[in-house]
């Protein structure tokens, strides 16, 4: 960690200490994750800025624990991130975490994808939050024209993918590609789907709303 993010190794060190104590007392991670949260959660993670534009607005949807979002906002202090979640207990943990960390960067918002405002972010990121369809549905009218959508996913993502594509072109996505980060520096890559959202994903979201 400390070569690949030199400047944000002690903030991640901290995070992680929560994570282990706080987050495990609280149910937000299990305890046989604690022996592997800086290779499967926190590396894996962090590789993700690797696709996110420079001073870019983040949205992590469902974000649980704050896997990406803090992350990202640890190894990424141009970015302005909001950590998505619903659930109040997630919400006060995420609440307690950023204050501890001194992340500036980052703001907590308790809601639900559909109830944020539409073409609002420059990239809206995710973690095995949901299938990648239903998903798009969710964060696609969330990104701004050109924005990008990032979906953290696992060894099926190709299969999924293709799977997606008749719902991905309905919002108006205008390309899609599946990315390996970190191939040369983990044991298991970090697999991202990335899809650009197109003019008609900002509607969709109105369409459902109007219902």
């Amino acid at each position: 960690m400390e070569k690949l993010f030199p400047r944000a190794a002690d903030r991640l060190a901290a995070y992680a200490e929560l994570l282990a104590t706080e987050g495990t007392l609280r149910g937000l991670i299990g305890p046989r994750e604690v022996p592997r949260l800086w290779e499967r959660h926190l590396l894996n993670c962090a590789l993700l800025e690797r696709l996110i534009p420079e001073y870019a607005t983040v949205a992590d949807i469902g974000t649980g624990a704050g896997l990406p979002g803090i992350v990202l906002a640890i190894v990424r202090p141009d970015l302005e991130v909001a950590l998505v979640e619903p659930l109040l207990r997630r919400t006060t943990f995420l609440d307690e975490t950023v204050e501890q960390l001194g992340c500036d960067n980052a703001e907590v918002v308790r809601a639900r994808a559909e109830d944020l405002a539409p073409a609002s972010y420059d990239v809206v990121a995710s973690r095995a939050v949901a299938p990648l369809g239903k998903l798009a549905g969710w964060c696609l009218p969330l990104c701004v024209e050109g924005g990008l959508m990032l979906a953290m996913k696992g060894a099926s993502a190709e299969e999924e993918l293709a799977g997606s594509e008749a719902e991905l072109e309905a919002l108006g996505a205008e390309e899609w590609h599946v990315h390996q980060l970190g191939v040369d520096e983990l044991a298991q890559p970090t697999t991202v789907v990335s899809i650009v959202a197109g003019r008609a994903a900002r509607g969709s979201q109105h369409r459902r709303r109007g219902r």
